[in-house]
């Protein structure tokens, strides 16, 4: 069972090589922090890369281990974890990463149950008008991701 957890954890690149609490920070954690400045200055056109289909634009910033990193608009950056075989797995995964985003950012950061769900996470920031969700999904090619979309809000 600790093989399997262990794996599920160096997929979403979340477990350092000694695995366990009290290992390093993810390799995301930095882009994120990152990411999550631009976004609290209304300067994620910063970080826009070539043209996707729609509104979509490449970034310049993807998190490390995670894929298909994109911006929505002006206030919107997306990326997907790397791909899980079941539902249940991509759950696991999920919990996980609410508690590594909240370390990763620090103080401020907590997960907002009262528009929460098993399988939806929201994340906010008390001091700046910066939020996250983390939720579940089933790509095109029937595997499950993670699913983070980090947006700046009107306030």
């Amino acid at each position: 069972m600790r093989a399997a957890v262990l794996a599920l954890g160096r997929v979403l690149g979340l477990v350092a090589l000694g695995g366990g609490s009290g290992s390093a920070e993810p390799a995301w954690c930095p882009d994120l922090e990152r990411v999550t400045d631009l976004a609290a200055t209304s300067k994620l056109a910063y970080i826009a890369g070539p043209p996707r289909e729609g509104n979509f634009r490449d970034t310049t910033m993807p998190l490390a281990g995670w894929r298909d990193c994109s911006l929505y608009g002006a206030r919107t950056y997306t990326c997907d974890s790397q791909a899980l075989r079941t539902a249940a797995d991509a759950e696991r995964a999920l919990a996980t990463l609410v508690d590594e985003v909240t370390n990763c950012l620090g103080a401020g950061w907590s997960k907002d149950d009262s528009r929460s769900s098993p399988v939806y996470i929201v994340v906010r920031n008390e001091h700046d008008a910066v939020s996250m969700t983390l939720s579940t999904d089933q790509a095109d090619d029937g595997r499950h991701v993670v699913r983070l979309t980090l947006f700046w809000r009107e306030r």
